[in-house]
Formats: structure tokens, sequence, C-alpha cells
């Protein structure tokens, strides 16, 4: 219990380093990359709404999902919760569906569900979209091509290499590292999407019990009770689903 608990702290600080790193070499050192003789061109324009796009969306949504996290359910001590999954960290019965999110240190039930979504959505395509961006850095900064595949995988002995060596800088090595982390996230995150997309639209949402499945529920049903009718409006700006 105290190892959850511990690690129930220590992910949502693992997401604010990430996401600091992430914001301070975008700022700082890709996107002024892209600048030339102090005029922004086309591409740098588009990466730069890009990171506004996915930054907003990204926080915006994470703090919705611990905003609309379900509140404690108040188990008693007498309570039978044999068979039943609970969550020891919330103190409350998980129905179907549910689960405990570490990184963001609730439950994710039907009432931030959407949120989470939506938060795994944009934060793989924000990991995506720094690794194109670090990919351009890395490559006008060491001369590399990555037309090859085998590229990326010979850049990390590369540039450890030149770093004990003195040739390469502690921001490109950071560059480096970052861009395998960023690769590694995006996949998870993109797979924690998937797989919650799947379940959603394969079964009714969370809160219904089978004795409550009297009929059977379409998929766009489905998706229509999580995300509501302006699932649009929601992918391009974090928002609550309206009543």
């Amino acid at each position: 219990m105290v190892l959850l608990q511990l690690l129930n702290l220590m992910a949502p600080c693992y997401f604010i380093c990430l996401l600091a790193v992430t914001f301070s070499l975008q700022l700082f050192f890709f996107l002024p990359g892209m600048c030339e003789e102090d005029s922004l061109p086309l591409s740098g324009l588009i990466h730069s709404f890009l990171f506004v796009f996915f930054l907003v969306n990204v926080i915006g949504n994470y703090f919705l999902v611990i905003w609309n996290s379900p509140a404690s359910g108040g188990i008693s001590a007498d309570a039978d919760i044999s068979n039943k999954p609970f969550c020891r960290i919330c103190t409350r019965m998980m129905w179907e569906q549910e689960h405990h999110c570490f990184f963001t240190g609730t439950c994710i039930s039907r009432s931030n569900l959407r949120s989470f979504v939506l938060f795994c959505l944009h934060a793989s395509c924000s990991c995506f979209h720094a690794m194109v961006a670090g990919v351009g850095y890395i490559s006008h900064s060491f001369s590399l091509s990555f037309t090859n595949p085998l590229t990326f995988l010979r850049l990390l002995p590369l540039s450890v290499t030149r770093f004990f060596s003195g040739s390469l800088l502690s921001s490109e090595m950071l560059a480096v590292l970052m861009l395998y982390l960023w690769f590694g996230v995006g996949l998870a995150c993109g797979a924690f999407c998937f797989h919650q997309l799947l379940l959603i639209s394969r079964r009714p949402v969370c809160h219904q019990s089978p004795s409550e499945d009297s009929s059977p529920i379409n998929w766009l049903d489905n998706m229509t009770s999580v995300f509501g009718k302006r699932w649009l409006m929601a992918i391009l700006f974090p928002s609550t689903k309206e009543k």
C-alpha cells in the first residue's frame, strides 16, 4: 500500500518533469532553430501553432481529469467487497471499465473518462510532434540524415561517444535522450487511447451493470454517451461534457 501511494505521488511528478523538459526544448531550441534571419517561415509557423495547440490540450485535459475525478465512495468497514474491484488509494468501489491512473493520481470513471481519452490522444500527438521537431534539430546539429531507418538506432551510441569526448553539448545530448523517451511515451499514450476507445465502442460506459444491459447498444451511442454531441469541439479545446 505504501508503494502504491508513493507511486501515486511520483508518477504525476514524472509527468510534470517530462512536460517541463519538452516545453523548454521546444521553446528555446527547436522553434528558434526554425527561424531564419529573424523571420518565421511557414514550417516554423506550423510547428509553433501545433506546439501551442497540443500544450493547451494536454494541460487542459490533464486538469479536467483531476477536477472531474470521482469522489471517494466512503466504504464502511463491514462492507462486502469480496470479488469486487476496489481502489485502495481512492477508497472507492470501481465499476466495469474503471481503473486508477497513477499519472493523474485519481480514478478514471464516467465523470472524467472523456478528458482522460483526450489527454492520452493529445499527449501522444504532442510527443510525436516533439520527436519530429527534435529530429530536425538533431539533423542540423549532427549533419545526419534520417532517411535511413538505421540512423535512429545508431544515434544513441554515437551521441554518447561524442558527449564523453567533449564534442557534444549537454543540450544536444538531452535532445537525443528525449527523442527516445518521446517515442516510447507517444506509443504508450496512443495505446492507452486506442484501448479505451475500443472498450467504449464494444460495451456500455461505466456505471452500467449487466442487468441494466437489456437492449443492445450501438457503438455510436456508446461514443456519444462519453464524448457528447460536440465531440469535435472537445478535441479542439479542452472542455467539460454538456449535461
